[in-house]
């Protein structure tokens, strides 16, 4: 089973961290799965999948948008709770230290420009992310590709793990 869930998840991202279910003192353990952040894919990459159709691919084209997967897995009677969560964070960016009110000391040149106290103007900097909240779209197309290889191996109905979906917006 663990290993068709970082299959499942490694087709899109980096695996960060990766905790499997084990036996501790006669007591099964939490899995979880984590990845590194990735930048969401854009329309002008359609080969690229982890970021879902539509609106996403379209947010993802406009601005920078990375993704998160955490996949914790709970034992519970009889089986196991697969939990799938990904999370969306926006950069933060910190503009050009221009405003509108400053378009005319734009130089096209190439020149270094300098502020007042003569030290160089920096271009633009990431300051953080800024949280989004989920993807859900994304959650279920995992929890769909994880269902349907845990069924391709054969897991018996009673052997296949619940899923939990999010709630609905």
């Amino acid at each position: 089973m663990w290993e068709q869930i970082v299959d499942a998840v490694d087709d899109n991202f980096r695996i960060k961290d990766e905790q499997r279910v084990r036996v501790v003192a006669g007591q099964l353990t939490e899995g979880r799965l984590e990845t590194f952040p990735t930048i969401g894919s854009t329309l002008f990459e359609p080969w690229r999948t982890d970021s879902t159709r539509g609106y996403e691919k379209l947010e993802s084209t406009l601005q920078t948008i990375r993704r998160t997967v955490i996949v914790r897995v709970l034992p519970e009677q009889g089986g196991y709770l697969i939990d799938v969560e990904v999370r969306k964070e926006l950069e933060d960016l910190r503009g050009r230290p221009t405003d509108v009110a400053d378009i005319d000391l734009l130089r096209h040149d190439g020149t270094l420009r300098m502020d007042p106290q003569g030290r160089p103007i920096q271009q633009t900097q990431t300051l953080g992310w800024i949280p989004l909240g989920r993807d859900y779209e994304l959650e279920q197309r995992l929890i769909q590709d994880i269902r349907a290889r845990l069924a391709a191996c054969g897991a018996p109905p009673q052997e296949r793990m619940p899923l939990r979906l999010p709630p609905t917006e």
